[in-house]
């Protein structure tokens, strides 16, 4: 269902004279529009306080008691009410002293008695609009918070079940550098090395993960990350075969970020390139270039492509394609992780690709 089809725009009328909240009803009256009534400012303040759909608040100014300025005092001094918009509507003039004490009380504009039916509707249908802007702005806010508690704790579980196997193969490593086979052999002692080298390297980086996803976005360190030193060293960690070439554009800017969540957008990209590679000769290549407040990064290959099908749905969560990896299998879940790193910046990743010509990722950054 459409949700504007759902969507009710609530309004408390404020006037001591109960023949004016009729009229004033009937002039506003809409199919999505729901009225709360109140005779007195005392009453206002009571519903307001019981219900939190209010969208707008047509408030009369001349009240006995307590008059229309108090009211909107009190409403704007509570922090659960002070966002609801409030026009005031009076029958006194409107000379600067009195527009300037409205303003100043809180209200957002001002309607003069006798109203006039054209700019009343239009004004109210003004404010309905911006109510439901706020609303949409205020979901995606709670949406992206939701997504990025989820994301956090996913990379907290997930490195922290990867430390101790990686301790074991450390630990094997250790032992085979102190072996007299490996030690004879010079070849084969470098090679050693160099995993012993790349798997301290790849514990730091779970440790610093694991601090990262510890904390909470804001206390997320943003930092200055040359991307083109950033794809370099992912490239070399990831040990890809000698019939793969990576090519790396100048293009990769310097960028101020939070590292860890870029690092990992390129480090799944470009292992999936590698790891589903079926070509004799494989090219991988990365680049960027400008795009209005972002980046706009691809990662191509030329290995086996995606169908048209799988397009939209390799992002989604457990969806797989049909292209097999000789080296393990696929969970789904890596490119709906990258989903959620991308739009948490705003951006949108998507793929251009062929089936036998290869695969192009693109993916926005904030620059």
């Amino acid at each position: 269902m459409d949700q504007d089809n759902t969507r009710i725009f609530t309004i408390l009328l404020v006037d001591d004279r109960p023949e004016n909240l009729v009229s004033l009803e009937a002039l506003l009256a809409g199919e999505k529009r729901v009225f709360i009534k109140a005779n007195s400012g005392n009453e206002a303040l009571r519903l307001v306080l019981k219900n939190d759909e209010i969208g707008l608040i047509m408030l009369d100014v001349q009240m006995p008691e307590m008059d229309g300025f108090e009211v909107a005092r009190i409403l704007k001094s509570n922090a659960k009410t002070r966002e609801i918009s409030i026009i005031f509507v009076t029958a006194i003039n409107t000379e600067e002293q009195y527009v300037l004490q409205g303003f100043k009380e809180g209200a957002v504009d001002y309607l003069q008695k006798p109203l006039d039916v054209n700019v009343t509707q239009a004004k109210v249908d003004v404010f309905e609009k911006l109510y439901f802007y706020q609303h949409d702005l205020k979901m995606s806010i709670q949406k992206v918070a939701s997504i990025n508690k989820q994301l956090e704790r996913f990379v907290y579980i997930v490195s922290h079940d990867l430390k101790s196997p990686l301790a074991s193969i450390i630990l094997m490593l250790s032992t085979l550098r102190q072996n007299e086979t490996v030690a004879s052999d010079p070849v084969l002692e470098d090679k050693i090395d160099l995993l012993h080298l790349s798997a301290n390297h790849l514990a730091d980086m779970i440790n610093s993960i694991l601090e990262y996803s510890k904390q909470s976005l804001s206390e997320q360190t943003v930092e200055e990350v040359d991307t083109n030193e950033l794809v370099s060293q992912i490239a070399f960690l990831l040990f890809p075969p000698d019939n793969i070439n990576i090519k790396i554009h100048e293009s990769l800017p310097v960028i101020m970020t939070r590292k860890l969540k870029l690092q990992q957008v390129f480090q799944n990209l470009i292992s999936n390139a590698i790891k589903y590679m079926d070509k004799e000769r494989g090219l991988i290549e990365i680049g960027a270039k400008p795009k209005g407040e972002f980046y706009e990064f691809y990662v191509s290959d030329n290995g086996p492509g995606i169908s048209k099908d799988d397009n939209q749905r390799i992002f989604k969560l457990f969806e797989v394609t049909s292209n097999k990896s000789r080296m393990e299998s696929s969970t789904g879940i890596g490119l709906n992780l990258l989903k959620m790193l991308v739009e948490e910046q705003g951006g949108k990743i998507w793929v251009e690709s062929s089936p036998g010509q290869g695969s192009t990722f693109y993916f926005d950054w904030k620059k």
